[in-house]
């Protein structure tokens, strides 16, 4: 009988700790991953989005003007990146030259808020700010 307890209450504790578990890493699911979205604080709607972070190109969404894309996951990421995007079918870009000395973002869900001037130059239009959530 003795034995019957003591194998009731483990069961009991083991699922207990389970749902306990599940449930905390579904609350803090935002914070295990790195994510990234976009916001287009300027004027002009943005078609076409790519991202490239070091890891290889990601597309997203086309973007309104104060609108915000869907969050995406990164591996690495940092405080600015690779962006090429269309404003009216004109390509525009802007091209980090390198990341010596930046520190990897920690994880978690971030910003990169996008705006972009009136300049016609290829790379002079778009500027990038990031914004920790």
């Amino acid at each position: 009988m003795k034995n019957i307890f003591v194998l009731v209450v483990l069961v009991f504790a083991l699922f207990g700790c389970s749902s306990d578990d599940s449930s905390s890493r579904s609350s803090n699911e935002d914070s295990s991953e790195l994510r990234i979205r976009l916001s287009n604080a300027s004027k002009f709607n943005f078609q076409n989005i790519t991202v490239n972070t070091t890891t290889g190109n990601v597309n997203f969404e086309n973007v309104n003007s104060g609108q915000k894309t869907k969050y995406k996951g990164f591996s690495v990421a940092y405080s600015y990146a690779f962006v090429e995007l269309q404003i009216d079918g004109k390509t525009y870009t802007l091209q980090p030259i390198d990341y010596v000395g930046e520190t990897p973002l920690e994880k978690g869900s971030y910003t990169y808020e996008i705006t972009a001037n009136d300049s016609q130059n290829q790379y002079g239009k778009l500027n990038l700010k990031l914004i920790k959530d």
